[in-house]
């Protein structure tokens, strides 16, 4: 199987998973954990371009576990978090996966905050070195084994 269609796979079997989660996923800890997770990977490179963000804004907007709360708040809440990576990216990623660490505390919530990474690092159709690595790290930030989720 080419690598690109085991990405794809991946992403639709972690949103598959996500959705049958969806009722469990309402806090506020996973709201902001998920809209960290996203903006951690949409600025993974360094940097983030208006396509990308608008990529994201639409799955955020589009997505239906995060249905749970209102697209409006998630989308200021993402700006917040990549306007944080795109200022000074080291310091920004160390406060970034302080917000996704908080989720750590529910396992539930923990993993499906990294399999949002995963989708929406897959979405464009090239999960990256450097997005996988930003997933690894907040695999350790949530106390998760990297090897779960195939990174």
């Amino acid at each position: 199987m080419a690598l690109w269609d085991r990405i794809k796979e991946s992403a639709s079997t972690m949103q598959t998973q996500l959705e049958a989660k969806k009722n469990d996923l309402r806090s506020g800890a996973f709201r902001d954990a998920s809209m960290a997770m996203c903006a951690l990977v949409s600025a993974a490179d360094g940097s983030i371009d208006p396509s990308e963000r608008q990529r994201v804004a639409t799955l955020i907007a589009t997505n239906d576990v995060l249905q749970n709360f209102p697209a409006d708040d998630l989308q200021r809440r993402f700006n917040a978090y990549v306007d944080k990576l795109t200022a000074d990216f080291a310091f920004g990623k160390v406060s970034v996966l302080q917000e996704i660490a908080k989720a750590r505390k529910k396992p539930a919530e923990a993993r499906a905050v990294i399999q949002i990474g995963i989708v929406i690092g897959g979405a464009d159709g090239d999960f990256d070195k450097s997005e996988q690595a930003v997933v690894r790290e907040a695999c350790f930030a949530l106390d998760l084994p990297p090897h779960e989720f195939d990174l």
